[in-house]
């Protein structure tokens, strides 16, 4: 039976979504090739990560007759927070879907030897109007040890961000990340492509692909 924790948790199950990890695994697809391929289940992940937003009720007028149709609130407000620099891939794509949504862009790096993250920038633009209606979306390729995951999620929890109102994003993740994420905030929302093995001894995802910002923005 699974844990309330794990209910929450939602991995991708498509072909197309499997077909297009397998070229982002393979370390000899170009840059060009890879962004393409992270695009494409991108755009799978937000689908499936905002599903839960709620909608209301309108009135439409087709050219046949006037008809009631549902759009997302307009009592809600949705912010999307992409982890520098890996996460601005998916921001393009959540921009494109949810053109009136908040970005606040967290910048943080990893210290090589504790494996803990260093701010150096945050986005903030001070308290929610109302946090119960606001909604967060947290967008990282890569949830591995959880730790800079943490800090992100702690970053809108302080603020009075409910926890369900919470998804963190990612296009691979590993058991430990999921573990951290989940073990300090239960109620919050993780979409993922992928589940992988675990982390090595440099904290790397296992198998996975790697540097995701190196390979997206071709710094390796």
């Amino acid at each position: 039976m699974k844990t309330a924790a794990q209910k929450n948790i939602a991995v991708l199950n498509h072909p197309l979504i499997k077909h297009n990890l397998a070229v982002l695994r393979d370390a000899s697809t170009n840059t060009e090739a890879f962004n393409m391929a992270l695009k494409r289940i991108s755009y799978a992940l937000v689908f499936e990560a905002t599903k839960f937003l709620p909608t209301k009720t309108v009135k439409v007028k087709t050219p046949i007759k006037e008809t009631e149709n549902e759009i997302i609130s307009d009592e809600i407000e949705i912010i999307a927070a992409p982890i520098l620099r890996a996460g601005l891939v998916f921001s393009d794509i959540v921009q494109n879907m949810l053109p009136f949504a908040h970005i606040h862009h967290l910048g943080m790096y990893r210290n090589e030897e504790t494996l803990e993250p260093i701010w150096y920038y945050n986005k903030m633009k001070g308290k929610f109007k109302n946090p119960d209606k606001t909604y967060v979306f947290i967008l990282d390729p890569m949830l591995a040890t959880g730790n800079s995951g943490y800090d992100a999620v702690h970053n809108f929890v302080k603020q009075g961000i409910k926890q369900e109102n919470i998804v963190f994003m990612s296009l691979i993740s590993a058991p430990e990340g999921i573990e951290r994420l989940t073990g300090a905030y239960p109620d919050i929302r993780i979409v993922t492509s992928q589940i992988d093995e675990t982390l090595n001894e440099k904290g790397y995802i296992v198998p996975g692909l790697g540097d995701a910002g190196d390979r997206i923005f071709n710094t390796v």
